[in-house]
């Protein structure tokens, strides 16, 4: 069986189009970089946060949860309704949200003011998904696409380090506002780049948006996560809330369901929910989020700056030290990773991923809460294992599965299970180290919450077995045909 020659990007609209390609993939990598800034810049500051504002980090913690959830709640309905209404303009929407989220929470005054800055950010959520959505429909060669889709999704392992970098010397020089005020800036960069080089794409126009079905789902998801969330709390938890939360979560979503079998144009429509395609893909990204995001953007960088019981190291030092490599490797990885994965298999990469991940979090979790050479090699083996290949390849298949007629529903959900899954982290994996800790000087909880994310993440090793091959994306070579 002879390979079909791929279409070559060049040949696509005419002698301009590479030209044309290279700005849209550097505006639309500015807008990714804005939005990660929200999440990694935060990781080396929580506790100048929460010191700053005379709180504790448990709190300073909940300012996470509380954005993820919103951007999780957010990523279920913004990407279809760029199919809608524009991508482009629905990408500069969330932009200027960001900026004035950013700007509120420069000045927070109290933690109250600090939450509600977050809140706004939250908003822009699904700025990766429909990033790639964008950049899939201006790119037809899987391996060009695959290639450019490593480099805006390595993004979500941080900005090759600086981000990590500049955040902890931000807040050991300026204070946490002086962050905000960054992330502002950027922003505002990337929607001037947006504007100029963005390009329009609408494949759903004349569609009517299900804002009915967006109510219940949205309620749904956001009843489970607070369920989730309070039961993460384990011996302080309100388990009446608990239990009232997962109630109205299951109620919201037979509401749900029952009105995307009534209407029209529905939001997602129901035989695509029981699709293997979109219940694999979407199990598997809460697990990986779950079990990989609170470990090195929490436990990690906590032990390292933990004077008892971890290296009692500055905020900018962990930065250099943990999430620097983290970030540089899962840059480097995830190009790679996404020019491999047409050619190799989207599926087997992400094993791959996912299993040196779990290896990694393990010899972390036994010997390097330990040593600080071990946990930082430990560190960048996670980098390579997740941010380079792991969060590169759930983001591709969600939008290389996404069914033609509805390209931003998988997309949109994923994005959803992306961030639910890292506030179930910060939730769930703290609360175990904070309740496991034996004494101040010990290491049992780190262990505990490091372990909890091991075998989360085994979990999604297994589910990731289900998902069906994108075969449209990945490039069937002679070698390949004859087996």
């Amino acid at each position: 069986m002879s390979a079909t020659a791929p279409t070559p990007v060049a040949a696509v609209g005419g002698p301009g189009r590479p030209v044309r390609i290279a700005a849209l993939t550097a505006a639309l990598l500015a807008a990714c970089v804005a939005f990660q800034l929200n999440a990694s810049m935060m990781s080396p500051v929580l506790v100048t946060m929460s010191h700053e504002l005379n709180t504790d980090e448990a709190t300073i913690g909940l300012s996470q949860t509380l954005f993820f959830t919103i951007a999780a709640l957010f990523s279920l309905f913004l990407p279809r309704l760029s199919d809608i209404v524009g991508r482009k303009r629905v990408l500069l929407g969330m932009l200027v949200v960001m900026f004035v989220g950013s700007v509120v929470a420069a000045l927070a005054m109290n933690v109250g003011m600090l939450f509600a800055g977050r809140l706004i950010q939250g908003v822009t959520g699904p700025v990766v998904p429909i990033c790639l959505l964008m950049l899939r429909a201006e790119i037809t060669d899987p391996r060009k696409y695959g290639a450019a889709m490593g480099l805006l999704t390595a993004v979500n392992g941080g900005i090759a380090g600086i981000d990590a970098i500049a955040g902890g010397w931000l807040a050991t020089t300026f204070g946490f506002r002086s962050v905000f005020w960054t992330i502002a800036v950027i922003t505002v960069i990337a929607v001037a780049m947006v504007v100029f080089w963005g390009a329009e794409s609408r494949p759903s126009a004349g569609v009517r948006m299900d804002w009915w079905g967006v109510l219940p789902l949205v309620v749904s998801i956001g009843a489970l996560l607070t369920g989730l969330n309070e039961a993460g709390r384990l011996a302080s938890a309100n388990w009446l809330l608990v239990a009232l939360s997962l109630a109205v979560a299951v109620i919201a979503f037979a509401i749900f369901w029952r009105v995307e079998n009534r209407v029209a144009q529905p939001l997602v429509p129901t035989p695509l929910l029981k699709r293997r395609a979109t219940w694999a893909l979407l199990t598997t990204t809460l697990l990986t989020m779950t079990g990989v995001f609170a470990v090195v953007n929490g436990l990690v960088t906590s032990l390292a700056q933990n004077a008892d019981a971890g290296f009692g190291m500055a905020p900018d030092l962990a930065s250099l030290a943990f999430l620097t490599p983290y970030a540089i490797v899962g840059w480097i990885v995830g190009p790679l990773a996404g020019r491999l994965a047409p050619v190799l298999g989207y599926r087997r990469i992400l094993r791959i991923g996912l299993a040196g991940t779990i290896v990694a979090t393990v010899a972390m979790a036994f010997v390097g809460v330990h040593s600080l050479p071990v946990l930082i090699a430990t560190t960048v083996v996670i980098g390579i294992g997740y941010a380079g290949i792991g969060n590169i390849m759930l983001n591709g298949l969600g939008i290389v599965l996404s069914p033609a007629e509805n390209p931003g529903f998988l997309p949109g959900l994923n994005a959803g299970a992306f961030n639910l899954g890292a506030g179930l982290s910060f939730a769930l994996l703290p609360a175990l180290q904070v309740a496991t800790s034996a004494a101040p000087s010990s290491t049992t909880g780190y262990s505990a919450g490091m372990m909890l994310g091991a075998a989360i993440t085994a979990g999604a090793l297994a589910v990731s077995f289900l998902i069906p091959r994108p075969a449209s994306a990945e490039v069937v070579t002679e070698a390949a045909g004859a087996r």
